[in-house]
């Protein structure tokens, strides 16, 4: 995901650790190194059009996390196994890039697993390490290897570990002398980072941990450079140590789903902080070069207040910014999730109409896939004299062998540019509503089977293909299938076994550069994927009312409540809401249906959404399940304007509000800003109905900013939260002059009964005691003497102490 936008530091952050002494490398490796570097250097470079990581990238905060290593219930999910820390502690935990690895004074890290949700910044933040190892700011690594997940669908089993590293992995150049750079990498593999990307989730890597046969396990490590196993296979013994065990590893995931397996082998868990409010404005101003465009936006944004806390997330601050582009065209800005990638959505339309020449992305090995949401806008319009073309085959590259990999590549994308070039030219709006109901049905086979990858059992037709890469809503991206071993190998004296010797000779008339690949298609985006895929359920009349229902959040049953939802399955959800609430007018640009046809489809299918949101029972549901709840009531009555606000809207937000439970706990989910502010917009309605609430907030990792909006209501009993937040909100309000807010955050907060999990607990247990005794919140502070005349509330209140 593109990360943001603003100057980037050359390896500042603090002094590199010292590179450990290493035995000689010999020259011809060493030419290898400094080749993938340039490489590497070069490629890592491009993120989208007129933008690039050296110009264009700004650190997204990453925090060291903790796992509770109980061992009582080897079947806890990941977020039960997540410490989950307070506003206060996050901060003190922040890493800079050059910590990740582990300081100078620090023990190395060798086994490193990065968390972060879709459009947090995982693979930029990886792409930024590999660039920074291209300038020798990581010099504890010699070789960095980039293995990617969508690798596992090569199933054939004709790859060694040699040719996984040196072939297979991304931004890896030609090796002329394999024989000696894989010697170098099994005599120091101390000196190797493996870095595997493209992973949904956890539960991925729980499949690769599995034990692996004995037979299997002899073979790998007797002879590790035949050409006999699975990417799978060699994928699985490097992730359990079989291969390379003293390699460095660096893992990152999205945050669900079953990793308790991959948990305990890590000895460092990283998560992506997401953008700050400072972020944001740099994102904002470096993107919008424009002066007056600039201060449009930024005015629009401070404007709609979900939007601001949306760009939260730096993928989905990208989609903001494409809507921001437009914002003095625009009437209404989008208010919801569902209304941002509809927008997002309309404007690509707009653009392919405008552009239907428009060239569509290939990536290739030496350009490996670009993460979510940095190709949206990076389709550009492709002269019919093929000056284009003729430009790219002059790129220069760091070797002989790139170049003419690279040409091949080329070649290879003018050929499927050929092929579908009678299908870019004349899509009429028929057609058009035709391509995006295939392209949603696509959308939702994928959200099922938790892939990015289009389906690949069966052709995709040329025209969809087409259409899907020109918007921008899928790239193609080439696996390489069957690497050839480089004429080097055997000049160098390598061994040349019999199916290394048959592929070459099979393949006489290629390089030795030449590698068959699998061309397949992937999802662009992960927040436009399920929003596609809601197109499909709320708008198809081929999706039964009894599927219809059966793919509607909250389903009845204790097994199916206590696993925990799949994010692309839950974004589906709450766009299908938000979308049968939406203006009609806007939804007959997504389909072919008359106006009657389409009226009949979202009636039927908005009236079983209240039917069975009207139905829930909020007291039989998790805290997570609420919080989804509010997620789907928001988007349901806030994206459509206010013009077009029907009943039915209002109606579903109050039934919400009035069946709420009193004792409101989200203890143990975490909340992002844009969760804290449906749960506010909930709570606050809740108080029109005459509702108040308790609200338990504790380990949630609400910022002490969402911590402020939610203690501020007038309709909050009493709340409960990270004590150190808590001190540290009633600081702020004290700074601010703020008293009867204080006053209030002071008399409703409760700590009793305390369970204290944490050593950081009892220390901010003492930190309270302390302002309780001297009746003020610090030595220097005067103003809420009169608040604290009796003591902290909650601290007089305390009367049970439990340790665990």
């Amino acid at each position: 995901m593109i990360c943001c936008i603003s100057e980037m530091s050359q390896c500042k952050e603090s002094p590199p650790p010292q590179s450990p002494t290493v035995p000689d490398i010999p020259q011809g490796v060493n030419d290898y190194i400094q080749e993938a570097k340039a490489h590497m250097s070069q490629v890592c470079q491009d993120m989208e059009t007129g933008i690039s990581l050296t110009s264009h990238y700004v650190d997204v905060q990453v925090s060291q996390r903790e796992v509770l290593r109980s061992g009582k219930n080897t079947n806890k999910c990941l977020e039960k196994e997540l410490v989950i820390m307070g506003d206060t502690d996050r901060q003190k935990s922040l890493l800079g890039q050059s910590q990740i690895f582990g300081g100078s004074n620090d023990k190395a890290k060798r086994y490193i697993l990065l968390l972060g949700n879709a459009g947090m910044g995982k693979t930029t933040l990886i792409k930024k390490l590999c660039l920074d190892w291209s300038k020798d700011c990581i010099p504890q690594f010699d070789f960095v290897f980039l293995l990617d997940g969508k690798q596992l669908s090569l199933t054939e089993p004709t790859f060694s570990l040699q040719t996984l590293l040196l072939n297979l992995s991304s931004y890896a150049p030609s090796c002329m002398d394999p024989e000696a750079v894989f010697a170098q990498i099994l005599a120091a593999p101390k000196r190797v980072l493996i870095i595997f990307d493209g992973f949904n989730e956890l539960r991925d890597y729980e499949m690769l941990l599995q034990t692996q046969e004995k037979d299997l396990v002899t073979s790998l490590l007797k002879d590790n450079k035949a050409q006999t196993f699975t990417v799978k296979q060699l994928y699985s013994a490097i992730l359990q140590r079989v291969l390379l065990p003293g390699c460095t590893l660096l893992l990152s995931t999205r945050p669900r789903g079953s990793g308790l397996q991959v948990l305990r082998r890590t000895d460092s868990l990283l998560e992506m902080c997401g953008f700050t409010s400072t972020n944001v404005e740099t994102y904002l101003t470096q993107y919008f070069t424009d002066p007056a465009l600039r201060t449009s936006a930024l005015d629009c944004l401070k404007s709609s207040s979900y939007l601001h806390l949306l760009c939260w997330n730096p993928g989905l601050c990208r989609l903001v910014c494409l809507v921001l582009e437009q914002c003095a065209s625009l009437e209404v800005l989008p208010r919801t999730l569902t209304g941002l990638c509809h927008q997002v959505l309309c404007l690509k339309m707009v653009k392919e109409r405008k552009n239907p020449c428009a060239e569509a992305q290939t990536q290739t090995p030496e350009q490996p896939v670009q993460d979510e949401t940095q190709i949206l806008n990076s389709c550009q319009v492709k002269k019919c004299d093929g000056s284009n073309q003729k430009k790219s085959r002059k790129q220069q590259h760091t070797s002989s062998g790139s170049r003419r990999s690279m040409r091949t590549k080329k070649t290879q994308v003018d050929e499927m540019d050929e092929e579908m070039k009678n299908d870019v030219e004349g899509v009429d709006r028929t057609q058009e509503g035709e391509l995006l109901s295939q392209l949603s049905s696509l959308a939702w086979e994928g959200v099922k089977s938790n892939s990015s990858i289009l389906p690949t059992g069966r052709a995709v037709p040329s025209k969809l293909k087409a259409f899907g890469l020109r918007m921008g809503l899928v790239l193609s991206h080439h696996l390489k299938k069957r690497p050839l071993v480089s004429n080097g190998e055997n000049e160098g004296g390598g061994r040349g076994d019999k199916h290394e010797m048959g592929e070459v000779k099979e393949n006489s008339g290629k390089t030795d550069t030449d590698v068959d690949d699998d061309l397949i298609l992937l999802w662009a985006n992960p927040f436009l994927q399920s929003y596609m895929a809601a197109v499909h359920l709320s708008l198809s009349r081929t999706v039964t009312e009894r599927t219809f229902l059966q793919t509607l959040p909250f389903q009845s049953g204790g097994k199916g409540r206590r696993r925990p939802q799949r994010e692309e399955l839950e974004l589906t959800q709450r766009f299908v809401v938000g979308l049968l609430f939406h203006n009609r007018t806007e939804l007959q640009k997504l389909h072919l249906h008359s106006e009657r046809t389409l009226k009949d489809v979202v009636v039927t299918k908005q009236a079983s959404v209240m039917k069975h949101l009207e139905g829930l029972s909020y007291s039989d549901l998790s805290s997570s399940q609420v919080l989804e709840a509010c997620h789907c009531v928001y988007e349901a009555s806030h994206t459509s304007d206010e013009s077009s606000r029907n009943t039915g809207n209002t109606r579903l937000l109050t039934h919400l509000a009035v069946n709420l439970p009193e004792f409101l706990t989200f203890q143990g989910v975490p909340l992002s800003p844009p969760d804290v502010f449906t749960v506010q917009n909930a709570v606050k309605r809740g108080g029109a109905e005459g509702r108040s609430f308790c609200l338990d907030l504790e380990d949630s990792g609400i910022q002490i900013c969402g911590l402020r909006a939610l203690v501020g209501l007038n309709n909050i009993n009493t709340y409960r939260a990270c004590i150190a937040d808590v001190v540290a909100l009633w600081e702020q309000l004290e700074q601010a002059g703020e008293t009867e807010l204080l006053q209030g955050a002071v008399s409703t907060f409760k700590i009793h009964p305390l369970k204290a999990t944490q050593v950081c607990h009892i220390e901010h247990l003492e930190k309270l005691v302390k302002i309780h005794v001297q009746k003020r919140l610090s030595d220097s502070s005067s103003q809420s003497e009169s608040i604290l005349a009796e003591g902290v509330p909650a601290v007089k209140e305390l009367h049970k102490l439990e340790f665990e």
